[in-house]
């Protein structure tokens, strides 16, 4: 299909070249030969008279005429999949339709499995592909990649609706067996033990960490993991102690043998958010999935509170 003697589907090429700065890695996306994908690029640059990519040094970047280019290509592009991929109906029972859910380690182990066992009651046949949180997790949504966010609200993005799946807070778990089983964990307690800390894979931010800097509060971390999840698991027979979630401390706390302590410095309510891109606001299997999740963090909140 041509547009003012444009055709089309170059601009998806030229969307993975964008984003990939490489001609190969998008041949290779598109399941195209290199030499195509460079024909290719050799017709967009003379539409648009620019050369889009070029080669400094042993990388490609983009031109300002390419970055220009680049946000409204994509937005094209999402429009248009949003447009065709949009059933009438959604039949979860019937569909083979395959999510997209970005979301960290701890959403995964507090309310994933509540999310299955709904999508189980309801016989629902769908697919998840669930991928780990970024440093900003919106830019995935935006380029269509994600159909749902599952992160704080810090994170979200201004531009697509959201919604708050539920609320949680920091606490400070020990070893029952250890040396902080049994204390008044005040801040110059907390400051003096040693720390179990979760380092954010692919830049993503510490909301804990920052919430203690506000506060002014210095730990002694000398163990530190990529994942969250895990972190109350690795102060089990030590002295040391984390900062972790309430409910997946009240998941683990029990079967773990940990003490639990409130976080020993003031610290806001943490609204855990959903997002959808704005495009896909109508569509019935993202509303859906929103409603199941939605159910899922209710029945993961009763079963915190229980334990």
């Amino acid at each position: 299909m041509r547009f003012k003697r444009l055709d089309l589907n170059l601009l998806v090429a030229l969307d993975h070249m964008l984003e990939l700065r490489s001609v190969s890695a998008a041949a290779e996306k598109m399941f195209m030969s290199q030499s195509a994908m460079s024909n290719a690029l050799t017709r967009i640059r003379t539409y648009f008279d620019d050369p889009l990519l070029v080669q400094v040094g042993r990388r490609m970047e983009l031109t300002p005429r390419a970055e220009a280019l680049r946000p409204a290509i994509r937005d094209i592009l999402v429009r248009v999949e949003a447009t065709i991929d949009t059933e009438l109906e959604f039949d979860p029972a019937g569909s083979k339709r395959i999510f997209n859910v970005l979301l960290s380690d701890y959403s995964m182990r507090i309310l994933m499995p509540h999310v299955f066992a709904m999508a189980h009651e309801q016989k629902a046949s769908v697919g998840f592909n669930l991928l780990p949180q970024t440093g900003t997790p919106y830019t995935l949504l935006e380029r269509g990649e994600v159909d749902l966010l599952v992160t704080p609200e810090q994170f979200t993005s201004k531009d697509h609706p959201a919604a708050m799946l539920f609320q949680d807070e920091y606490v400070v778990v020990a070893c029952k067996r250890g040396a902080y089983a049994d204390v008044k964990m005040d801040k110059s307690t907390f400051e003096a033990a040693s720390h179990v800390a979760m380092v954010p894979p692919n830049n993503a931010g510490a909301v804990e960490s920052e919430i203690l800097g506000v506060a002014g509060i210095t730990r002694k971390v000398d163990v530190t993991s990529f994942s969250f999840s895990n972190l109350p698991h690795l102060v089990v027979g030590t002295d040391r102690i984390a900062t972790i979630h309430k409910h997946l401390a009240n998941i683990v706390a029990e079967r773990s043998k940990l003490s639990i302590y409130p976080l020993p410095v003031e610290s806001p309510i943490l609204k855990q958010m959903i997002q959808w891109h704005a495009y896909r606001d109508l569509d019935p299997g993202i509303t859906w999935l929103r409603s199941l999740f939605e159910s899922a963090a209710k029945r993961m909140i009763e079963h915190s509170q229980n334990q």
